[in-house]
């Protein structure tokens, strides 16, 4: 029986499907692996240690691995890594943003969004992406995703912006202050995913009127300066990512303001993953 091995691997974390005949055998995370800040023997290493023992005994056919930083000048590096372990017929690396349209979309058209710590989409036509508007990062860009919602968050509490008592409150619950915000957002590494950290403040006090206001504002944002230059009339607009899946209700709430369909809304696109490659078999 036919064995695949399926990735999805963000800055922080990959998560690994061992599957056959499309249902899972065997499911395990490891650290998160990135050509852009690997090299491709710390990759090779990383997975020699961590993921080759797990699966060692397994006959594997193919292995299909998507993950952040994998742009198509990366992809020879990622895949020459893994087949140092894993020395299958089918090696194939791919961004996670084709990891997004393949869940989301599989071989129907589509647009396939991404909102987590940053932000991506991309019109998809089945089989390749035709349009994408590029993200830019949290300081350019990144409207929807966790680091803007942060960013908006933290510059409002401390301009005054928020309901009284939720300034402090924000303080508070994260051993924060004006000075510390400053050093993180701006001298101390990865400001996005300190930014991104504060969202579940957002969704605790998301009936609050000036934390909506942020939240709104963001998806009008993401959805105006991406989505709409796609032809999003005729297609639905697909979510994959930890904002879209908790925030998804104002998510929709700005979407119908603006006459988007929203299609599927998923936390991880492994089980869209599966099932793309199941349909395949």
């Amino acid at each position: 029986m036919q064995e695949i091995l399926i990735a999805d691997s963000g800055a922080t974390k990959t998560d690994w499907s061992l599957t056959r005949n499309g249902e899972i055998i065997h499911r395990f995370s490891s650290k998160g692996i990135s050509p852009v800040f690997q090299t491709q023997e710390e990759i090779a290493e990383e997975i020699k240690l961590h993921v080759y023992p797990v699966l060692k005994d397994k006959n594997i056919e193919a292995v299909y691995f998507y993950g952040t930083g994998c742009i198509p000048e990366k992809t020879a590096l990622v895949r020459d890594a893994i087949r140092q372990s894993f020395p299958a017929n089918t090696i194939h690396v791919y961004s996670d943003l084709i990891a997004a349209a393949h869940s989301l979309c599989g071989h129907e058209a589509g647009i396939a969004c991404i909102l987590g710590t940053g932000s991506n989409s991309c019109q998809w036509d089945g089989s390749s992406i035709v349009k994408q508007i590029s993200p830019l990062g949290f300081i350019l860009g990144d409207e929807g995703s966790g680091a803007v919602l942060g960013k908006h968050l933290v510059g409002d509490a401390l301009k005054n912006r928020l309901t009284e008592g939720l300034k402090e409150a924000l303080l508070d619950e994260y051993s924060l202050t004006p000075a510390s915000i400053i050093d993180k957002v701006y001298r101390q590494p990865f400001p996005s995913r300190f930014l991104a950290s504060l969202s579940p403040f957002l969704l605790k006090h998301i009936d609050d009127r000036s934390i909506r206001r942020i939240v709104t504002h963001t998806f009008s944002d993401f959805f105006e300066r991406n989505v709409m230059q796609y032809d999003y009339q005729k297609n639905k607009v697909n979510f994959v990512g930890s904002i879209a899946w908790y925030f998804s209700d104002p998510l929709k709430e700005v979407a119908a303001e603006k006459g988007i369909g929203i299609g599927t809304i998923t936390q991880s696109p492994m089980s869209g993953l599966i099932d793309y490659y199941r349909n395949r078999e």
